[in-house]
């Protein structure tokens, strides 16, 4: 019997900027949309088209990371799909929005991007049928310098902690 499989990956720009508030355990919690742009072709031509996405980002780091997804800001997101159903006070008709708990985002862009400094990732909460849980803290790509530096280990790249070298490619 296979399992189910629910995981997904976007990488895009911030449309806004991220939104803090908390949950009533005390947990941070980040709100905010990427754009994710999609090309096709349309007869001859190729042209871009722009998907939007609501992302949810609950991690004990998040209220460290606020400041740091800001609009246009290009991120990577790695999490799964949750679906809130509620019925319109108005219509009484059912209603439903999915949207992605990240359990992990990353700021891309590198060194050069007009958003901000250098990128890196912080893994955020899980989560699980029985509500919010989960582990934390960072997850490699780099360790970005303008990001805590806290229970990192050592550079998994050896060094002075610099992570990937500037001509690496991806």
């Amino acid at each position: 019997m296979a399992s189910d499989i629910n995981s997904v990956i976007l990488v895009g720009r911030l449309t806004r900027d991220a939104e803090l508030s908390y949950l009533p355990s005390g947990t941070a919690a980040l709100a905010f949309s990427i754009a994710v742009n999609r090309s096709k072709k349309e007869g001859d031509q190729w042209v871009e088209e722009a998907n939007f996405f609501d992302i949810s980002y609950i991690s004990k780091s998040a209220e460290n990371f606020k400041q740091y997804l800001t609009k246009g800001k290009q991120v990577g997101i790695q999490g799964s799909l949750k679906q809130d159903r509620w019925q319109d006070k108005e219509s009484g008709q059912n209603r439903s929005k999915i949207k992605i708990m990240a359990s992990s985002v990353q700021l891309l862009g590198g060194r050069t991007d007009s958003a901000g400094g250098p990128g890196g990732s912080y893994g955020g909460q899980g989560y699980g049928n029985a509500g919010y849980q989960g582990g934390g803290g960072y997850q490699g790509g780099g360790r970005p310098a303008y990001v805590p530096q806290q229970n990192q280990g050592p550079d998994p790249y050896g060094g002075d902690g610099a992570g990937f070298p500037e001509d690496v490619p991806f």
